[in-house]
């Protein structure tokens, strides 16, 4: 048998890991090449966990010195001189943000690297120029959107009262890299100011960094309505691309919509496919966002192999046969890497994951097609770090206990089907596993639909799996004040919109 192309997935969090496994074992129907998976750098738990003590999956790892760009391009650099790496696709946007397609460009090995160079980076590193980028691409955002100096309220408050009558709401976005934090809804006048001193609390700091006595840049969209989708594309050299599977996910830490109490994490969980995903909105990304995006991209010099993830707003008309039609689709924001905890929902669905990755570098999508498990829906729910602790922590995402040990049952969980993938874990000789006070680890399900049955009938099913996990403490963070307790938390919701779509579908085919 032929070596196997080697892979490798640069970062800390779960989707790497999860990533290369699915790289290793992942059976292609048309493609027969080997692939391995390798993460590179990871956290201290994924050796441990991946190994032959615990789940033995066939994942390679290379260390880097630090938590640096410059130690993650010289581990890089160091696999592919060696023969320990064909190809890597750094997953963390701040990489490229600081460089690390330059400096593998710069190292002689720019063709063994996805991304974006850093002067494409502010795609997704600067909203404000982004939207100027699909103004000029002729890629639908929100209908109407301002720069403003941040420092003056009376500037915001004008944008904001005259979206708030011509299109019922305004949004708030930091236009920096937030980790999917910086955008803030205003839905009427009461809300502006706390609104508006809430998010410039949260990034005055970042803001005197960059910019001290200039202008503070903000930007403010009209409010757009629908239902939120995005989009993992794979793009090549050649200007080719694949846009896979959809999914949905769970960004609030609590069911229910975003406020105060319950603000955008960065993901508490994710589904795939997305409920409302068709052949027809697939070819109206393809057309609208994706084709221009990428012609763009070659215009203006930037077109390399890259993973493009638009996140949008889709309007639905109705259809009589259907139920509902995409009608049409704006932009909220590019990121330019996979999504978090998405990706881990749509790869579990992917037989050729290896063939796709291989074809971006080889500038051949065009003849590579993504092989989706169309009969299975994924659900993958985060394990946080609940409340309580020395300090009366309120958990994640605010104070949090750290350092406290991780118990997993790893047996049952076989049993049952369940994937465990380490997020925020660590290990060392003397503490064993244990938890950094994040989001500690993710767990992983997938379902067929068979005949005659509804997807919701699954995801509960799915759902009811990973629910009774965690509730009988099969995967556990052992709390400091209570040796049979669990500091583990985890929302509860994740799936239950299949069955809300299904039934809005159904009742609006029966008229």
């Amino acid at each position: 048998m032929s070596q196997p192309y080697r892979i490798g997935f640069a970062g800390t969090d779960a989707r790497t890991l999860l990533s290369a496994q699915v790289m290793s074992t992942a059976a292609s129907d048309t493609d027969d090449a080997a692939y391995r998976g390798v993460v590179i750098r990871g956290t201290g738990a994924m050796p441990v966990l991946a190994g032959p003590e615990w789940f033995d999956w066939p994942v390679d790892f290379l260390a880097t010195e630090e938590n640096s760009t410059g130690a993650y391009a010289d581990a890089m650099i160091k696999g592919l001189e060696q023969g320990n790496l064909d190809y890597v696709l750094p997953l963390p946007e701040a990489l490229q943000y600081a460089g690390i397609v330059d400096k593998l460009r710069d190292g002689g090995y720019g063709d063994r690297i996805a991304g974006l160079e850093s002067e494409a980076a502010f795609i997704e590193g600067d909203k404000a120029e982004c939207k100027k980028l699909c103004r000029e691409a002729g890629i639908p955002v929100a209908d109407a959107w301002e720069i403003v100096d941040a420092r003056s309220f009376s500037e915001v408050f004008a944008v904001c009262l005259d979206y708030l009558h011509r299109f019922g709401g305004a949004v708030l976005k930091y236009p920096y890299s937030a980790s999917g934090k910086g955008a803030r809804v205003i839905l009427d006048a009461w809300q502006i100011k706390e609104v508006y001193d809430t998010l410039l609390a949260d990034y005055k700091k970042d803001y005197r960094k960059m910019f001290q006595n200039r202008p503070w840049p903000l930007l403010i969209e009209s409010r757009m309505s629908g239902v939120e989708i995005s989009f993992t594309i794979l793009v090549d050299g050649a200007g080719h691309f694949r846009i896979l599977p959809t999914s949905l996910d769970y960004p609030e830490r609590y069911p229910g919509p975003a406020a105060k109490d319950n603000p955008v994490t960065g993901g508490m969980g994710s589904i795939s496919p997305h409920p409302f995903e068709s052949r027809e909105l697939m070819d109206m990304v393809s057309e609208r966002i994706a084709r221009p995006m990428v012609e763009t991209l070659r215009d203006r010099g930037m077109l390399r192999p890259c993973v493009l993830y638009p996140g949008c707003m889709v309007s639905f008309s109705q259809d009589p046969e259907h139920g509902a039609r995409p009608r049409d689709l704006r932009v909220c924001e590019f990121n330019i890497r996979p999504g978090e905890p998405e990706f881990q929902a749509v790869v579990r669905r992917i037989r050729n994951l290896g063939a796709l990755v291989r074809a971006m570098f080889e500038s051949r999508l065009d003849r590579v097609e993504p092989e989706v498990r169309e009969d299975q829906i994924s659900l993958c729910a985060a394990l946080v770090t609940g409340p309580g602790g020395p300090d009366g922590q309120k958990g994640y995402p605010w104070s949090v206990t750290k350092y406290e040990p991780v118990e997993i049952d790893r047996k049952y969980l076989k049993n049952k089907n369940l994937q465990l993938v380490p997020s925020g874990m660590g290990y060392s000789q003397d503490k064993g596993l244990y938890s950094d006070g994040t989001r500690v680890a993710y767990l992983n399900a997938n379902g067929a639909v068979g005949s005659g049955q509804e997807r919701a009938q699954i995801a509960d099913k799915l759902a009811n799996r990973i629910l009774a996990a965690y509730r009988s403490n099969k995967v556990r963070v052992v709390p400091r004040e209570n040796p049979e307790g669990n500091r583990l938390d985890l929302r509860g919701d994740i799936g239950s919109h299949y069955g809300v779509a299904d039934a809005l579908l159904a009742a609006a085919r029966q008229g």
